[in-house]
């Protein structure tokens, strides 16, 4: 039996991740992180999904990132950034990146993985349609692996060897969705915003523009319910 701990979200790359790794006939793990992050509502979008994809044994670890701060999706007195779609990936870094934030949930995936006897770790890393951040690229894929292979207790005794997986990591959000609704994510499970009006999506930060994008771009019709901002009534 091949295990894989999948981290999950609960935003549209998990859940396609998710997709994947089952597909590929891993029994999962999956795993999310209530982290002191402001969109909460993605946990219970990544209880949904795991429900849905028939996941069994899906576990909630708290760890809050709040007391590091220096991100605005943990600190309220900081306004979460929004752009036009030309613009993002463009500049700085903006202020929705979580410092190290990566970094801590592969570490807590090893150790679940361990722990578990699995050696495969899945997460939605992308390096195209994505904010800048410095722990989606493939560097950092590759290093977290190498850091993995020396880090534990299996690797060390037993010769064991993890992989890190990032099956996202080269693709458009466009085809993203097209994998996902391929393998039968349902997309209106899953929540993306980083600021949420009223349990709707913003429609105007970051993860909202890619996310709208890639539906059009796709081809899929965008399950989303934005909130009626600018008189859309709840739809773009």
């Amino acid at each position: 039996m091949k295990r894989a701990i999948v981290m999950l979200s609960g935003g549209l790359d998990s859940a396609t991740v998710l997709a994947i790794a089952r597909s590929e006939g891993y029994t999962v793990s999956a795993l999310s992180f209530d982290y002191g992050q402001r969109h909460k509502d993605e946990l219970a979008a990544a209880a949904r999904v795991a429900e849905h994809q028939g996941v069994t044994d899906h576990r909630v670890v708290r760890i809050d990132l709040s007391a590091i701060g220096g991100s605005s999706l943990t600190d309220p007195s900081l306004a979460v950034p929004t752009h036009a779609p030309t613009e993002i990936g463009r500049g700085p870094i903006p202020t929705t990146y979580v410092p190290a934030r990566n970094t801590v949930f592969l570490s807590i995936a090893l150790g679940l993985a361990e722990a578990t006897g699995a050696r495969d770790l899945f997460f939605g890393a992308n390096a195209l349609d994505y904010s800048g951040y410095p722990d989606c690229r493939p560097e950092f894929v590759a290093a977290f692996e190498a850091l993995a292979n020396v880090a534990t207790r299996d690797a060390v005794e037993k010769g064991a060897r993890f992989k890190v997986h990032a099956p996202l990591i080269a693709l458009t959000k466009a085809e993203i969705i097209t994998r996902g609704t391929a393998l039968g994510v349902d997309y209106g499970m899953t929540h993306s915003c980083y600021a949420p009006i009223a349990a709707n999506a913003c429609g105007r930060c970051d993860s909202c523009v890619l996310r709208a994008r890639g539906f059009v771009d796709a081809g899929v019709p965008d399950p989303t319910v934005y909130a009626d901002v600018d008189g859309s009534n709840g739809k773009r």
